[in-house]
């Protein structure tokens, strides 16, 4: 992993922050607007990132990420308003706050627990990305400008990190990084040389 344990950890504390500000801000009138995520309405999109922290605390890891484990995570919180939802975030980071001091450096640079290929701190850095971009599916559904924050140096190392997986060699943007993000992760046209982390 290339970001250093600080700046992660760090970072998935502020983004479940800003994105707990995000779903209380939510009109229930939009809760049901598409996302750009196939399928999937800004609640939806809500329940899953809310329900994959709340199953990493519960120790589900199995499976974690694959369709099936996410149709779960947002059925099981179907009837969740936004300011609900956005209650089990705020309870779920204060979960996250107490277990991330726990892991030394040996327990962060080894295996992650699952299914995941990759260290514990790669999921972690997973974890950040997800909530960073998933607030940007939300936000882009509801017309409001992107946020980058600190967040997007998150997604470009952990989508860097996926693209090499399946053998990318190309170089990490220092410009256009959001719109490398987009495509890399099939939300817009991709890009010559890049392929879509998601694609089968």
């Amino acid at each position: 992993m290339a970001l250093d344990r600080d700046v992660v950890a760090d970072g998935l504390l502020d983004d479940l922050d800003r994105f707990e500000e995000l779903v209380r801000s939510i009109d229930p009138a939009e809760w049901d607007r598409p996302s750009r995520c196939g399928g999937w309405s800004v609640g939806d999109v809500a329940r899953h990132v809310v329900g994959t922290l709340a199953d990493v605390i519960a120790g589900k890891m199995d499976g974690l990420g694959s369709p099936e484990v996410t149709a779960r995570e947002v059925a099981e919180r179907a009837g969740c308003s936004p300011t609900e939802l956005a209650d089990e975030c705020a309870e779920v980071r204060k979960a996250v706050a107490g277990m991330l001091p726990l892991f030394d450096d040996a327990a962060w640079a080894g295996d992650a627990p699952g299914s995941y290929e990759g260290t514990l701190g790669d999921g972690v850095e997973a974890l950040w990305y997800d909530t960073w971009l998933h607030a940007d599916d939300i936000r882009a559904a509801l017309g409001r400008p992107t946020e980058t924050g600190t967040g997007i140096a998150g997604g470009v190392s952990h989508v860097a990190f996926e693209l090499r997986k399946r053998g990318w060699d190309g170089e990490v943007p220092t410009d256009g990084r959001m719109e490398w993000i987009l495509a890399a992760t099939g939300r817009a046209e991709t890009l010559p040389g890049l392929i879509n982390i998601y694609a089968d």
